[in-house]
C-alpha cells in the first residue's frame, strides 16, 4: 500500500491505552504489534523527540506502511514477531523499556486484503500467513492434516462445537477438489454449522480463527512474549495487552496474576464503549489488560 492511500485500520481503545499506560516524555516504549502504526503513532507523540518507540511486526508490508506514516516521529522498526522482543531490543542496544503495548488483533488492512485470505468476506487464496515470506499456508494445512488432527485443531483454537463435522466434510471435499480459496472453505463450513438466530456470528468465523492461529502459531508466540516481558520491562514500567478472544485473554490474565512480578492496573479487562463499537465494529471483542512491573527478577 502506498503512502498516498490511507490505512483503513483504526486503533482500538486508543484513549484507554493512553490513560492507563500513561506514556511520558522521554520514555522508551515497544509497540509489539505495529500493524498500520495507529498505536505506534499515539505512543510516539507522547514520548516526544527525546523518547523512542520500537515498532515490531512480522509483516514486512505492514512495517513499510507504518514507516511511511511515522515520518518525523521517534520510531524505529524491526521485522520480528512479538515473542522476539528481547532480540529486537538488542538490535538497538536496549536492555529494558518503560512500557510495552501489544494489540493482538489482525490489522484491518490485512483483513481487507483478499490476497491474504484472512477473511471470508472476500474471495481470495487460503493463505492466512502474517509473514508471507515463510511457513505453511492455510490451504496447505487443510490438505495435510488428517480428519482427527483437523477436528482437534478447529475445536481447540476455534472453540467450535461442530469441529468433527467440519473436519469430516473437509476430508470428503478435498478428495474431489483441493480447498484453496476463502469462499470454498466458508461455504463448506456454513453447510456444517447451524446459523444462530438473530445476530449471531457467521458460522465460518471460528474455523477461520482456528486456522489463522495455527498457521501463525499465535498462541505459542503470545506465551513467548508473556514469558519474556518481566526481563525487558523496567520496574515501574507498564504493559498493556489487547486480546480479541478467550484463548488469548486467559493467557494474559494468568500471566498478570503473578503478584511477585506484576501489579494489576485493571482488575477486569477494559472494553470498548457502545460509541466506539458503532464507529469501529472490530473493537467489539477487544479486551485491554494493564499491569505494572513491580520488581526485577531475582538472580
Amino acid at each position: 500500500m502506498s503512502a498516498s492511500v490511507p490505512a483503513r485500520h483504526v486503533p482500538v481503545l486508543a484513549a484507554e491505552v493512553l490513560e492507563l499506560l500513561a506514556p511520558a516524555n522521554g520514555e522508551t516504549w515497544v509497540d509489539a504489534t505495529t500493524g498500520a502504526g495507529g498505536h505506534t503513532r499515539l505512543l510516539a507523540e507522547r514520548v516526544g523527540p527525546t523518547g523512542l518507540v520500537i515498532g515490531l511486526d512480522r509483516d514486512a508490508a505492514m512495517l513499510q506502511q507504518a514507516r511511511e506514516r511515522q515520518a518525523g516521529l521517534p520510531v524505529k522498526f524491526v521485522k520480528a514477531s512479538f515473542d522476539e522482543i528481547d532480540s529486537a531490543l538488542r538490535i538497538h542496544g536496549i536492555s529494558a523499556v518503560d512500557g510495552v503495548l501489544a494489540d493482538l488483533g489482525i490489522c484491518s488492512d490485512q483483513l481487507d486484503d483478499p490476497e491474504r485470505g484472512l477473511s471470508f468476506q472476500q474471495e481470495g487464496p487460503l493463505d492466512m500467513r502474517l509473514d508471507t515470506s515463510q511457513g505453511e499456508t492455510a490451504a496447505q494445512l487443510l490438505a495435510r492434516l488428517n480428519e482427527r488432527e483437523l477436528a482437534d485443531l478447529i475445536f481447540e483454537y476455534g472453540e467450535e462445537r461442530y469441529s468433527r463435522r467440519i473436519a469430516k466434510r473437509v476430508v470428503e471435499e478435498r478428495k474431489k477438489v483441493p480447498i484453496r480459496t476463502t469462499g470454498q472453505l466458508a461455504e463448506l463450513v456454513r453447510r456444517c454449522v447451524p446459523r444462530s438466530k438473530g445476530h449471531g456470528i457467521d458460522p465460518a468465523t471460528r474455523t477461520f480463527q482456528a486456522l489463522r492461529i495455527a498457521v501463525n502459531d499465535e498462541l505459542a508466540a503470545l506465551d513467548g512474549l508473556l514469558r519474556k516481558l518481566p526481563a525487558v520491562v523496567k520496574p515501574g514500567g507498564r504493559v498493556g495487552i489487547i486480546s480479541f478472544h478467550s484463548l488469548e485473554d486467559r493467557r494474559v490474565k494468568h500471566a498478570f496474576r503473578d503478584s511477585a512480578i506484576w501489579q494489576l492496573k485493571t482488575k477486569k479487562p477494559v472494553q470498548a464503549s457502545n460509541e466506539q463499537i458503532q464507529n469501529n465494529p472490530r473493537s467489539r471483542s477487544a479486551k485491554l489488560r494493564v499491569a505494572i512491573r513491580k520488581q526485577p527478577l531475582a538472580d
